[in-house]
């Protein structure tokens, strides 16, 4: 993936991309499959499973995770409301001090009362070097936590870091648990105790999770008393057993996703900040040539793509920001344009060969790009820019595996990858993009180093004017034109095919990581039994 792709961005984070599906099935024909045939509870299929449920190494730092709750959350619209706290945070004039008052009467589910020392360990955990949390550079601008009492916290920062309320919606573990154990290797990381609407009753590693509703969670208890979660890797095999009734419902690529358009469930869509990119590592012989990145990146045909690998649902990318988004550049879009890619190879040395396979100074153009076993949409994706590249000149074998196959070869190998996250640029653009964190786990893959694209994502973050920040991230847009360290391909809309029999379903606007807490099921502890 990239900056925040696949499992997060690094080894203890989230397992990546994670392709989910909850609620149930009908069969193409239009018969419907019972799955569970119960409305109290709904069986998820998800293609990875996380590496650790553990908020302090990463698990649902962007909300929705179903055993913890943040000081924060979203609602439907994206827009932040108080969970744990009572209320939004109070900002001081310079933007340097938030101070939230939290909700009183909550417990863990182990019993125990909720306070202030709970969030002030949490995030001073995860802030400890010790801590193998890949994303902490998003707190990078906490200069201090402090608890006033039970029931305040005060957070004062480095820097008027503008997005800073977003990521207070980072679960909160309790220190009563968590803090008498190794933070990395602890029990707490495959046995969480925490405030959500659900409790883990079960975790068997490559096959399911199991989870039961939480009878004193703070927002009344759910309807829906039991969440299974079926780890099924492989796109087909999650279509089939949608089909016969195994599992509620899934994630599907789009055109597995069409058989299911009539019949007792539904498909829902949601937009979405996720894309698919392919890394053009800096230190390959190859896509380390400027020329070729650029030649790449307007070789490929990135309509097509949408409109035949996804079916229409998603649009061309030209970098993490999708266009309609208002920090999208206006103008940064790249035409489909095969000529004037064979003419940058051209200018630039790259010759064709005997072959029609370039050479320069005894170099080949190919290049292996690798994907992720059974995810028809990456292998998809993967076959149609290597179709395009071959057109302009460029060699580019394709390959599949797991992600320990694939991750030790990132400094190399190319790698169909994604990200995104719709709460602020600064969550994806700066792990993506910024040298400091090139080949840090899953942190800047392809090694991209810009000075002006660093100093523009230092800006951004430090900046609480919000005109200037989308100066500094227009700039970053305009210099991955000239000097791009990835080929993004598509932003895609996630499709979700649901039993038709709760109510209270809706999708948000999702990031790249959009298995245990987005889809449907997003707010599953909202769900009530249909009325028939």
């Amino acid at each position: 993936m990239t900056a925040r792709t696949v499992r997060g961005a690094a080894g203890t984070m989230l397992a990546a991309a994670l392709i989910t599906g909850v609620a149930a099935c009908s069969n193409p024909a239009g018969g419907a499959a019972a799955g569970t045939g119960d409305a109290a509870s709904a069986v998820v299929g998800i293609a990875t499973e996380p590496e650790s449920l553990s908020p302090l190494l990463g698990y649902g730092k962007d909300g929705n995770s179903k055993v913890f709750d943040g000081l924060l959350t979203h609602d439907a619209d994206m827009k932040l409301k108080p969970a744990l706290a009572q209320a939004l945070p109070e900002v001081s004039a310079d933007g340097r001090t938030y101070t939230y008052v939290l909700r009183q009467g909550v417990k863990f589910s182990d019993g125990v009362p909720f306070s202030a020392k709970d969030v002030v360990f949490t995030y001073r955990t995860i802030l400890d070097p010790a801590t193998n949390n890949a994303s902490k550079t998003e707190l990078d601008a906490v200069e201090s936590v402090e608890a006033r009492g039970d029931d305040t916290v005060v957070f004062t920062l480095k820097y008027p870091y503008a997005p800073f309320a977003e990521r207070t919606v980072l679960p909160i573990a309790p220190e009563h648990v968590a803090g008498r154990q190794d933070v990395n290797s602890g029990d707490f990381t495959t046995q969480p105790v925490g405030t959500g609407p659900y409790v883990l009753t079960g975790w068997s590693k490559g096959e399911k999770l199991s989870f039961k509703a939480n009878p004193g969670y703070w927002g009344g208890e759910p309807a829906v008393k039991k969440f299974t979660m079926a780890v099924i890797k492989d796109d087909d095999v999650r279509l089939t057993r949608l089909r016969s009734g195994e599992l509620d419902a899934a994630i599907l690529p789009p055109n597995l996703a069409k058989g299911f358009e009539k019949g007792a469930a539904r498909t829902y869509a949601a937009k979405t900040f996720d894309y698919r990119n392919v890394t053009l590592p800096t230190e390959n012989k190859v896509t380390g040539d400027v020329a070729v990145r650029r030649a790449l990146d307007v070789a490929v045909d990135r309509g097509a793509m949408v409109d035949k690998l996804l079916e229409g649902a998603g649009k061309p990318a030209y970098g993490p920001v999708p266009t309609g988004s208002p920090w999208f550049a206006e103008g940064t879009e790249r035409p489909y344009d095969p000529d004037r890619a064979r003419q940058i190879l051209d200018e630039a040395g790259w010759k064709p060969g005997d072959d029609g396979i370039r050479v320069k100074d005894g170099v080949r153009a190919s290049f292996p790009l690798w994907y992720t076993s059974g995810d028809k949409i990456r292998q998809d994706h993967a076959l149609a820019f290597a179709s395009d590249a071959k057109k302009a000149g460029i060699e580019v074998r394709t390959e599949a595996g797991t992600w320990e196959v694939i991750e030790p070869r990132m400094k190399t190998d190319a790698v169909l990858a994604g990200g995104g996250s719709p709460a602020d640029p600064d969550f994806d653009q700066y792990q993506l993009l910024t040298s400091s964190l090139a080949g840090d786990g899953f942190n800047n893959m392809a090694r991209y180093a810009n000075p002006t694209v660093d100093q523009a994502l230092t800006d951004a973050r430090r900046s609480g004017d919000p005109a200037a920040r989308k100066a500094a991230y227009d700039t970053v847009q305009r210099e991955l034109v000239k000097d791009p360290g990835y080929v993004f391909l598509t932003h895609i809309d996630h499709l979700y095919v649901v039993n038709d029999k709760w109510e209270g379903l809706t999708t948000q606007v999702e990031p790249h990581d959009h298995g245990l807490g987005s889809g449907p099921w997003w707010n599953v502890e909202s769900w009530k039994p249909k009325q028939k």
